[in-house]
């Protein structure tokens, strides 16, 4: 298990929706490597509205539906591992954007391996 705290750097992409890579979702591909790379994690979330380099406003309005939605994957990790992985973004990412920013992580704390094993709080996770 991976632990992280502490100072740490979050690299944030974004890309449309309908971006692939050999017929996969892009957004998928980059969370797989991330995984495969060790970073300690990685989210996709889906925007209902946005705009980028091309400026053509992508949204989930009904009268102006967008198949293209914009999609943002953010990864989390120690500012060595997640620098060591820019280089498989670079030839991922086509069209998008690539951020970079210095964050600090003060908790971070994956499931049980038993699901009815209670946390420091009591807590049970399913």
């Amino acid at each position: 298990m991976t632990r992280l705290t502490g100072n740490a750097l979050r690299v944030t992409v974004f890309i449309g929706e309908n971006d692939t890579w050999h017929h996969k979702p892009l957004y998928s591909e980059i969370v797989h490597r991330a995984h495969a790379a060790g970073l300690a994690g990685a989210s996709v979330f889906r925007g209902i509205e946005g705009f980028g380099a091309s400026s053509l406003i992508h949204t989930t309005r009904l009268l102006s539906l967008s198949e293209d939605l914009p999609v943002a994957i953010v990864m989390v990790d120690t500012g060595e591992r997640v620098r060591a992985f820019l280089p498989q973004l670079d030839e991922l990412v086509g069209e998008g954007l690539v951020i970079l920013d210095d964050c600090e992580v003060i908790r971070y704390v994956g499931r049980e391996s038993d699901p009815g094993k209670a946390d420091a709080k009591g807590k049970r996770s399913l």
